[in-house]
């Protein structure tokens, strides 16, 4: 017992002696909680810029390329309104004073250029009532005003709304636009991915796409995932690998030699990859076109590939793992522009040249 205590005894000590040595300033606690506050709000400033901004290139683009859509689509109008109560919990106790919102009713904080809602006159800060007399509720606020959207499709709505205190009423007509889910993160990735759930554009891309055209390249990019398929079909991919690799590993077993699945594993890894650098040069390829269907100009576009080279990802440049290299994702950038800029000089339809039996990713034919 004596060597128990004498072995703690002296482990204390040793610990006393790896503590810090400084004298630090002291902080007052309310001082450091008004700075946390002031550090919170201009981060949620930050976040919604951001979001405004995704948004807002998302919506040229969903209305651009509806045909491509194919089931995904819904009626809509551009606008992005929210709640103190509506938001993220962590949000709550300063959104009212970092975005002007009020407790009462939605609040305006995003309009997309040239939507319904901006062609209305509704503008940012605006307090949002009804539609069509019908209370928007506090609470998931966003998701209720899309739902009512989709439901009343594209028939002219009448939006009761507030702004400076006086009351007013504007006719909104909605418009049909893809409805995958367009997601902004803000991380320290600089990335964008499609999924199940949807798309995320995450606040590193955003950062490095200096212009607006950029952006619609990389969100374009993603679309032309969902629209494409290319998820079902590295699934696919995998499960043709993974049924393969057990093959081998039953016949390998018969011999008497356990795999524990070995094969099974590695060739589902190597089905699932399979393609997947052609799977992005073809989402790069159509995604400009869904960009260019926009309106956006796609000279200088390939900078963001240079970019993401030189000051992002350096291996980009030497290795082509799931990705295209970034100089191939550069030089095929700017071939595209050049594509589509000739059709537009001969007043061609802005259509990507897909394989024949790649019908159900083309537009109607008078669709530019």
């Amino acid at each position: 017992m004596l060597r128990l205590r004498a072995a703690v005894l002296l482990l204390v000590l040793a610990c006393a002696g790896c503590t810090p040595v400084s004298r630090l300033p002291a902080l007052d606690a309310k001082v450091v909680a008004a700075e946390q506050r002031r550090e919170q709000i201009s981060q949620m400033r930050s976040y919604y810029t951001g979001l405004h901004r995704v948004d807002n290139v998302a919506f040229q683009l969903r209305v651009a390329n509806v045909a491509f859509c194919k089931k995904q689509i819904s009626a809509q109008i551009g606008l992005y309104a929210v709640t103190p109560q509506s938001l993220p919990q962590h949000f709550r106790s300063f959104a009212a004073e970092a975005l002007n919102l009020t407790w009462a009713r939605p609040t305006v904080i995003s309009v997309a250029d040239n939507s319904p809602a901006a062609q209305a006159g509704i503008r940012d800060h605006d307090e949002i009532i009804a539609l069509d007399g019908e209370l928007i509720p506090v609470k998931r606020t966003a998701g209720w005003i899309g739902g009512w959207l989709r439901a009343n499709g594209v028939k002219p709505v009448r939006v009761d709304l507030r702004r400076d205190g006086v009351d007013q009423t504007v006719t909104v007509t909605p418009v049909m636009a893809c409805s995958v889910p367009i997601n902004y993160a803000v991380t320290a990735d600089v990335n964008a991915s499609s999924g199940d759930k949807g798309i995320i554009i995450e606040s590193g891309i955003v950062a490095i796409a200096k212009t607006d055209a950029q952006l619609a390249t990389v969100i374009g990019h993603e679309m032309a995932h969902t629209n494409l398929g290319h998820l079902d079909k590295q699934r696919t991919n995998m499960l043709i690998g993974f049924a393969s690799g057990l093959a081998v590993d039953a016949g390998v077993m018969v011999g008497g030699i356990p795999t524990g699945g070995f094969f099974s594993r590695e060739f589902a890894r190597s089905g699932a990859r399979a393609y997947s650098v052609q799977f992005e040069r073809e989402a790069d390829y159509v995604g400009a076109y869904y960009a260019a269907r926009a309106g956006y100009d796609l000279n200088g576009t390939e900078e963001l590939w240079w970019t993401l080279g030189q000051q992002v990802d350096p291996n980009s440049l030497r290795f082509a793992k799931t990705h295209p290299l970034a100089p191939v994702r550069f030089l095929q950038m700017r071939a595209v522009a050049a594509e589509i800029a000739e059709k537009r000089a001969k007043n061609l339809p802005l259509v990507p040249e897909l394989k024949p039996f790649a019908t159900a990713a083309s537009p109607p034919p008078s669709t530019y």
